[in-house]
């Protein structure tokens, strides 16, 4: 794994015109600059296209709005039109090369791939990129097939359910295809906060496409969601970009509350006081609901967004909320995921989040313009308990080998329906048994219903998946932990989220809550006193090794404590004093 050196200034730009005959990224940067109208790069994007276009794997861990998609949007119409050229004037001992075929982009909300499918559409016209979704009619699809198969599309847009379709999968490796595009890469990684089942067969279904060049994009990924993605996806020596994690324009605050009634009033207070758009984040569909209606009370307008309301009135706040027609949605961690409005000014959290992974990502929809934005916990300790129990994936063996049992007895491929009928078992208890079971690919789900791979031991699988779930509980629990980290920290807290993705701040920063009151800068770790006593044994993203819980990475240095992310356990905070005097840590070799 190649990771990418951190930008020496934020926005690390380079202008497309400043390119001489001899500069082999001329083209691209021509491309970028015509084409898409970007005349600047930002750190890692020409890097990142680059790297595709000779046929590396990369993952670009970068924020919404930095630029991701131009990476492989780049790329990709680079590649099509050098084999244009190739076919275009072939030599006459060669025979005409096959046609490149197109990028496939694999996105996991349809209004993503609509919002990227219109841009395409407006830069490159014709039927440069299509669609391949339930939100397109029969015609319609066929249509994209036929501009795909006739080469005229340079990008299809799929979701990833409809890569389970034996035929979909067949009819795309026919076509040749130049790049295949993971967009929210972090959805197929178990260690990230929106992780979903569709997204564990895309390392297969790439490899049925002939493993052409695969790029993983999202906004959020911690170190074990990267390593992960990288493992899921099949990418080898991929580069990876990481970049703009930091965001200095948001201050950081954390609210501590005593009851449960003063948190309520205190949001409600301060949303009614600040200047929107914003977001307000509850754990509940319930409590979206009530914040809504009392700040509606208050002349503002605002609506409740969660899953379980109609799609088309999801759709319509969504929209509104984008034309500024709402001063305040009120949602459910089901609102957010790819939009990229420049103006909102704020993100309140009514209950802290399930992790620092989704807190990042929920907060960095504020403050785009680079104008000033506020992201504002509201925390009361007792509320850990309630994201512990959403947190719970409690193994069920003896319902893992009920669920293998039938499979085995059904001798080739069942549908879920009669699944849960054969076994007893509720439509949700059987969704979530499923899910372990594809982790150890002991079985396989597609159009025609889940089989159990031949040859697979029952026993075998069914202790392989409670490992997997035990696993997945510590690390969920050591997530939460965190979460609680940075609300109690008295240190500076953007430091703490930076240090929880990997990237180091070397001072306080100034804008936020704890390095106003001062309490930043008395926590602040004594880099000169480790080194006057010969340095820190264990610096910061040291591969380490402890006695009982295996290979780690530090992540962190306090005063008197060491966090360090263990594969199997999770995040763990460890005294320095018995770290040093017990020897439970050692440098990996």
């Amino acid at each position: 794994m190649t990771e990418a050196p951190a930008p020496a200034v934020p926005n690390d730009t380079v202008p497309a015109d400043a390119v001489s005959a001899q500069d082999p990224d001329a083209g691209l940067r021509q491309l970028a600059a015509d084409t898409f109208g970007l005349p600047q790069l930002r750190a890692g994007q020409l890097a990142g296209m680059r790297a595709l276009v000779a046929g590396r794997d990369v993952l670009a861990v970068m924020p919404t709005g930095y630029g991701k998609s131009a990476i492989y949007q780049v790329a990709a119409l680079q590649l099509h039109r050098d084999q244009d050229q190739d076919q275009a004037a072939p030599k006459p001992s060669e025979p005409r090369s096959a046609r490149r075929g197109p990028a496939v982009v694999v996105s996991p909300l349809i209004a993503l791939q609509e919002d990227q499918l219109d841009g395409l559409l407006e830069r490159l016209g014709g039927e440069a990129a299509v669609a391949v979704n339930s939100g397109h009619s029969h015609s319609e699809v066929n249509g994209a097939w036929d501009a795909a198969e006739r080469g005229d599309a340079v990008f299809v847009f799929l979701a990833p359910e409809q890569l389970a379709k034996t035929e979909t999968v067949e009819r795309l490796a026919a076509l040749d295809v130049s790049l295949f595009v993971v967009d929210e890469a972090h959805c197929v990684s178990s260690w990230g906060h929106d992780f979903r089942p569709d997204y564990l067969r895309l390392g297969e279904v790439r490899a049925q496409l002939g493993n052409p060049p695969v790029v993983g994009l999202t906004a959020t990924a911690s170190p074990p969601v990267r390593d992960e993605i990288q493992q899921r996806l099949n990418m080898l020596d991929p580069l990876v970009l990481v970049h703009g994690f930091d965001r200095p324009n948001i201050r950081l605050e954390v609210v501590r509350h005593h009851t449960d009634r003063d948190k309520r009033r205190a949001v409600i207070e301060q949303v009614a006081g600040l200047k929107g758009p914003g977001l307000l984040y509850a754990a509940t569909r319930k409590d979206t609901e009530a914040y809504a209606a009392e700040l509606t009370e208050r002349g503002l307008r605002a609506e409740a967004y969660h899953a379980g309301r109609k799609q088309g009135e999801r759709d319509r706040v969504h929209q509104q909320f984008l034309d500024d027609r709402l001063d305040i949605v009120v949602a459910t961690t089901a609102f957010g995921m790819g939009i990229d409005k420049p103006n909102v000014r704020f993100v309140i959290h009514a209950d802290i989040p399930e992790s620092l992974d989704s807190f990042y990502q929920e907060i960095g929809r504020s403050g785009r313009d680079g104008e000033p934005a506020a992201a504002v916990l509201h925390y009361r300790p007792e509320d850990l308990g309630l994201r512990k129990f959403f947190g719970t994936h409690a193994p069920d063996g003896e319902a893992l080998l009920a669920v293998l049992q039938v499979l085995r007895a059904a001798d080739g491929h069942l549908k879920q329906k009669a699944l849960a009928e054969q076994t007893g078992l509720s439509p949700r208890k059987l969704t979530g048994l499923l899910n372990q079971l594809q982790e150890t690919r002991a079985i396989k789900a597609g159009k025609r219903g889940i089989r159990l791979k031949a040859g697979a031991k029952l026993p075998t699988v069914v202790e392989r998946a409670v490992e997997q779930a035990e696993a997945r509980q510590r690390v969920d629990r050591s997530r939460i932990e965190m979460m609680r980290g940075y609300a109690e920290t008295d240190g500076c807290r953007r430091q703490f989220l930076l240090g929880y993705f990997g990237e180091d701040l070397p001072e306080p920063c100034g804008n936020c809550d704890t390095c106003t009151d001062g309490s930043a800068y008395e926590e602040d770790y004594d880099d000169a006193a480790a080194a006057a006593a010969g340095g820190e044994p264990f610096p910061l993203q040291a591969a380490v090794v402890h006695k009982e819980w295996g290979p780690g990475l530090v992540m962190r240095h306090e005063e008197d404590v060491i966090t360090v992310l263990f594969e199997q356990e999770g995040y763990k905070t460890l005294s320095r004093r018995a770290v040093t005097e017990g020897k439970l840590l050692t440098l990996a070799t």
